[in-house]
């Protein structure tokens, strides 16, 4: 029997465990999916949490509950991937072979990439891309009474690119409620020259940070943390003091893939970014956060990434040539305090775009504009990435090329 070995049961593996399972014939395939971790996180909810809009509770369930019937899951840390020889050693020293591999191994924060941004660590510093990191500035945000609160983004890419903004317009909406807001100075400081990373998104939620009165620093290249003078430095020595410091720091892929010599500077695996086909193997493909194409690190993009590569990995059994259909297509609601949210759609071609969402001209939802509509779309979605998205279950309406009709592309 030939065997299917996905590694990683976050979204990505998680999705395509589910697609494979329905389609790949059981007399000939075997589906095994390994992850060191029992826990599945609905990490987009870790930005809820802070202001005591979720609870750990909300956000994590047993990765047993999405693992179809009649695939293997192993609970073991992967130690090395020999692709030439077709084989993976776990951390326990068993060996397992593959005919086919899908790498799904995500991105995680690496504080120890920046020098003194561990040394101050849940101390006046502090993440939110992680359960601990979430939960530990809830508890800080208890105390807090004042002061300068900067957001701040380490470098790119990273895990949802918008949340670094969600969190400053949440804080912003957090402080007024609490009183708190002409006590505190809010500043948002990023690599970028703006606020996004797309001109037209980036001029919309850039008047979103000035009409908040949310400070906004640009082409902020940070070299060093001085956890004990609470200060940024950027390699051009200018400075950004802070009392707390809500920092995303580097993003990189599973240490697993650099020991296994698969990866570029941050761990990420090289792809092509329309097939998901690894650059290197044939017989390796690579989804979601682990990738290193040019798209969005987000649950979105690994949902419409596993529709595809579904698709092309039967082709590729087949024999038959691959299609280049990844398009880079993410859409993202933006939380922007106040019970409203912002939707942007966009690929790898077409940057966020003013239009209507779904469907042309009727919406409902807008795009690039807020409304109380999507703000309930972002909130709902919680419920459809556990019954549906994890399920691979198809989500009416939404289809994994971007469309581009009723929307005001130039």
């Amino acid at each position: 029997m030939k065997k299917l070995v996905i590694l990683g049961a976050g979204s990505a593996g998680t999705m395509m465990a589910n697609h494979l399972n329905k389609k790949l014939d059981k007399a000939e395939w075997s589906i095994t999916i390994i992850d060191e971790y029992e826990s599945h996180y609905y990490q987009p909810g870790f930005l809820f949490i802070p202001f005591g809009i979720y609870k750990a509770k909300d956000v994590v369930r047993s990765k047993h509950d999405f693992i179809p019937k009649g695939v293997e899951f192993i609970l073991k840390r992967v130690k090395t991937i020999a692709a030439e020889s077709n084989t993976i050693t776990l951390a326990s020293g068993e060996t397992l072979p593959y005919d086919l591999l899908i790498i799904a191994t995500g991105a995680k924060i690496n504080p120890a990439e920046t020098a003194g941004l561990d040394e101050g660590w849940y101390k006046d510093i502090f993440d939110f891309y992680t359960l601990e990191g979430a939960k530990a500035l809830y508890e800080r945000l208890k105390t807090w009474t004042g002061g300068k609160m900067v957001v701040h983004i380490t470098e790119l890419p990273i895990k949802c690119p918008v949340a670094p903004l969600e969190f400053s317009f949440l804080a912003d909406s957090w402080l007024r409620k609490k009183g708190l807001r002409d006590k505190t100075e809010l500043i948002y400081v990023t690599p970028l020259s703006g606020a996004f990373t797309k001109p037209t998104s980036s001029k919309a939620l850039g008047y979103l940070l000035e009409e908040k009165g949310i400070k906004l620093v640009t082409d902020f290249g940070v070299m060093q943390v001085d956890a004990e003078k609470k200060k940024l430095i950027s390699y051009d020595e200018i400075e950004v003091d802070y009392d707390l410091l809500v920092t995303i720091p580097t993003n990189m892929g599973d240490r697993m893939i650099e020991e296994s010599g698969l990866g570029d500077d941050l761990n990420y695996v090289a792809t092509d970014k329309n097939t998901l086909q690894s650059k290197a193997y044939p017989n390796v493909f690579v989804i979601g956060d682990a990738t290193n194409i040019p798209a969005s690190k987000a649950g979105s993009v690994a949902h419409f990434e596993a529709e595809i590569l579904t698709e092309n990995i039967l082709l590729f059994l087949e024999g038959k040539p691959l299609k280049p259909d990844f398009d880079g297509h993410a859409n993202c609601f933006i939380e922007s305090g106040n019970g409203k949210a912002l939707l942007i759609d966009f690929n790898y071609d077409v940057e966020p775009v003013f239009g209507t969402f779904p469907f042309p001209i009727i919406g409902p939802m807008q795009l690039l504009r807020e409304s109380r509509l999507n703000h309930i779309g972002k909130m709902v979605f919680k419920w459809i990435y556990w019954n549906m998205l994890l399920r691979a279950i198809p989500i009416p309406l939404i289809t994994a090329k971007m469309s581009r009709m009723g929307k005001k592309i130039k």
